[in-house]
């Protein structure tokens, strides 16, 4: 625990003030979601090899991306990329609904496993998360956790509630800004570095 906590705390002094996300970093095993080798570093801030040529992000980034969301415990979110699932686990303790897309069947059926004891309401979904879940439409707050290529999919604003709001990674060749999209209005809150966001599956 006691790695978790001076994770919580080195969030705290980099600007993170949303209570519920903080708690809710604090509550869920990141070496849970990791490697087993790779345990050791569960809680360094840093993104983490989780096989498939994915990574893990940077806790930092999780807490920042979902606190940028800036939504309340009754709202429905969509994730796009669930990985390893935890970042899923993290959004289902500050919000009511979780639908977690993934591309990759293997991911995705990891990400369940894990989540199915930690956070069982999210909904991990295997597809083209650049498609969304319009039959879950729509969605108070949409997070990517995957750099879109210039601009956020425009299926995926599509599928925003009024009010509602996107934070996505967007630029080129892993490197872009995060950008929070509400009311039509976009806004680069910080300089990124994701794996990117490409529509269909992955050979199994």
């Amino acid at each position: 625990m006691t790695g978790r906590a001076d994770m919580v705390a080195r969030l705290r002094s980099r600007g993170i003030t949303d209570e519920r996300v903080l708690a809710a970093m604090a509550a869920v095993p990141r070496e849970r979601f990791v490697r087993p080798e790779l345990a050791g570093e569960a809680y360094v801030d840093m993104p983490l090899d989780i096989g498939r040529g994915q990574t893990i992000s940077a806790p930092s980034i999780v807490a920042f991306s979902i606190a940028a969301l800036q939504q309340p415990p009754t709202a429905r979110v969509l994730e796009i990329g669930t990985g390893s699932g935890y970042a899923a686990a993290v959004l289902a303790r500050c919000v009511a609904e979780v639908v977690s897309i993934e591309r990759d069947p293997a991911l995705a059926a990891r990400a369940r496993e894990v989540l199915a004891g930690l956070a069982p309401t999210v909904e991990v979904r295997t597809g083209d998360g650049m498609h969304g879940a319009p039959d879950r439409a729509p969605f108070d707050g949409i997070m990517v956790s995957a750099m879109a290529t210039r601009e956020i999919p425009p299926a995926l604003r599509a599928q925003l509630a009024p009010g509602g709001t996107i934070v996505c990674p967007v630029g080129d060749d892993r490197v872009g800004s995060l950008v929070r999209y509400r009311d039509g209005h976009t806004e680069n809150l910080v300089e990124v570095s994701f794996v990117p966001l490409v529509p269909g599956s992955p050979d199994a």
